[in-house]
């Protein structure tokens, strides 16, 4: 994150608080981004909201730049942006949809997290950065090579994180519970379950140089467990991993990151592995 030169803020004119331009500001004033201030609109103009927060941001010395813009739907207008203008993070704040709104309609924040190329930082608080829990959610029992990139990804967000706020980082990993109908004897028993895990955190501990104080391990469904230890660590950001699944396979089973969205009162932080922010970005070139 300390090395991004340009950065796009999704604007939401007619909010009474932008949490995502305080918190733009506040990475903007220690790495010296280039803040791109995009309001997506096709109805109503807002070219005086985008001046004076541009206003405010140049009085800070901040690089600055505004757009108002709409293509065929939300994120699309969005990722066009930043595509556009070059920008290697997109900061959000982030809206709760209506339950039955969600379960009709796949959420705008959804689709932005699935699509997006490059991280995305959705903003639930306006609590300053400052020296706070950084933690990095990740799954030790998977070693696929896929995970495996998105592991470090993981990782080296979390600790650009914890660089340009003197905060310090947390990795957590859930491990499943016994299943009794598993093909796999590893997976029928507690305790070779957890032994099997706790080896895993160790080798990922030493190959990542973190402290092992730093890992934490708890059995139980990560959707679930995750919000939990953000809360317990007392967590400022939480960032999370998504190989970016779409089509009906992300319709029907959906990504962690996108079901623990509301239930985390942190900000959060989603990055995918470098080989699907390529891909991703081919497809948009076709």
């Amino acid at each position: 994150m300390h090395t991004i030169r340009s950065i796009l803020v999704v604007m939401t004119p007619g909010q009474p608080e932008d949490f995502a331009l305080e918190r733009a500001r506040q990475i903007a004033k220690i790495t010296g981004a280039h803040l791109h201030l995009l309001a997506c609109d096709r109805r109503s103009v807002h070219t005086d909201s985008l001046e004076q927060a541009a206003a405010r941001l140049k009085a800070d010395n901040i690089s600055v730049s505004t757009q108002q813009s709409w293509r065929d739907s939300y994120h699309e207008t969005i990722i066009q942006a930043q595509r556009a203008e070059n920008c290697r993070l997109v900061i959000k704040q982030h809206f709760p949809e209506n339950p039955l709104k969600r379960a009709l309609l796949t959420p705008d924040d959804w689709k932005l997290l699935r699509y997006c190329s490059v991280p995305v930082l959705i903003v639930k608080t306006s609590e300053i950065w400052t020296s706070g829990t950084i933690l990095a959610a990740v799954d030790v029992g998977n070693s696929g090579s896929e995970h495996r990139a998105l592991h470090a990804s993981l990782i080296n967000n979390a600790l650009a994180a914890a660089k340009i706020t003197g905060g310090h980082v947390h990795v957590f990993s859930a491990h499943p519970a016994p299943m009794l109908s598993a093909a796999d004897p590893t997976f029928q028993l507690r305790e070779t379950i957890e032994a099997r895990y706790r080896e895993q955190s160790e080798q990922f501990a030493k190959e990542f140089a973190l402290e092992p104080g730093s890992m934490h391990l708890k059995e139980g469904p990560a959707d679930v467990l995750i919000p939990r230890m953000a809360k317990e660590l007392g967590a400022m950001l939480t960032v999370l991993g998504t190989v970016a699944r779409t089509g009906l396979s992300g319709a029907l089973i959906g990504n962690t990151a996108e079901v623990v969205l509301d239930a985390l009162e942190t900000d959060v932080l989603v990055v995918k592995p470098q080989n699907v922010m390529d891909d991703l970005e081919n497809q948009l070139q076709r």
